[in-house]
């Protein structure tokens, strides 16, 4: 539900179908939500790194990849430092840029705070 309501799903003019607790071979149990429309999922690498997309068309899987993190992400996280920029000019996106691959850390790009692990 959690990448449900990050991708704002409930928002959307298009059909959503959640499947939750599917049989999969190699995970064992596996939730899936099948979207009808083109959504923008960027950031689904920052949410789990493990995830999979599977691009459907006319019923046949045309495209299936694993997002990477992204070298930015925008309004994903907000920046909890009570002195950002983006505390008191609240129409300014929340931006965080990737810092450091390996320990997937991000940054915010107006104070340098480090988002807090998701």
């Amino acid at each position: 539900m959690k990448i449900y309501h990050f991708l704002n799903l409930d928002k959307q003019d298009c059909t959503v179908a959640i499947i939750k607790n599917a049989a999969s071979k190699e995970m064992g149990r596996k939730d899936i939500i099948k979207v009808d429309s083109f959504i923008d999922l960027n950031a689904l690498g920052y949410i789990d790194p493990n995830i999979t997309v599977n691009v459907i068309r006319d019923g046949v899987r045309v495209e299936k990849y694993h997002p990477e993190l992204p070298a930015k992400v925008i309004n994903v996280v907000r920046c909890k430092n009570p002195r950002c920029i983006t505390t008191t000019e609240q129409e300014l996106p929340h931006v965080f840029k990737l810092t450091d691959r390996k320990r997937k850390v991000y940054r915010c790009i107006y104070c340098e705070t480090m988002a807090k692990n998701k």
